[in-house]
């Protein structure tokens, strides 16, 4: 591997380690939410679910048109995919 290979993926790690970070938070302050029952533990519950429906759609669609080549594309975009909506959940719930 060259040494821009190396950072790329010691970026990568670094990015999954944040993104880990962020998704830790939002799952206690979720389930806080969902503990509290009603309507908006319903509707939470429910956007869930659709999240992460559209994510792995949106990232389907980036591995089969063609731009994501690699392992370490594949990779970044899960991750940027995924930590999009963690970072938009974070900011709401908290």
């Amino acid at each position: 591997m060259t040494h821009r290979t190396d950072q790329a993926w010691a970026n990568l790690w670094f990015d999954s380690a944040l993104l880990m970070t962020d998704a830790a938070a939002v799952i206690g302050l979720r389930t806080l939410k969902v503990m509290q029952g009603g309507p908006r533990a319903a509707h939470e519950a429910e956007r869930m679910v659709a999240e992460k429906m559209a994510a792995g759609a949106e990232l389907a669609q980036a591995l089969v048109s063609g731009k994501v080549s690699t392992p370490l594309g594949a990779a970044r975009a899960a991750v940027r995919i995924a930590g999009k909506r963690v970072r938009a959940n974070r900011k709401r719930l908290g």
